[in-house]
């Protein structure tokens, strides 16, 4: 289980300046909208998780989505 957090929050920056201010923002304004108390608590949980992953990637500077599909091809990925 280790390996596969380490699989996705490792890895070279392929985002730009924007992308990670933007992932940063987004994701602590999602983080503290759920911090709320709502009637909802798993849609607030999973609103939590969500808004922690977004501001995550924008902390590292690394999205694994994207890196699979910008088709790396030293990483041995076959079209």
């Amino acid at each position: 289980m280790s390996n596969a957090i380490t699989d996705v929050f490792h890895g070279d920056v392929n985002l730009s300046t924007k992308e990670r201010a933007i992932s940063v923002v987004l994701g602590l304004g999602l983080a503290a909208a759920a911090a709320q108390p709502r009637p909802n608590k798993w849609l607030s949980l999973a609103v939590l998780v969500g808004g922690s992953l977004l501001a995550i990637r924008g902390a590292t500077g690394h999205c694994a989505a994207k890196a699979l599909l910008e088709h790396q091809p030293d990483r041995g990925y076959q079209a």
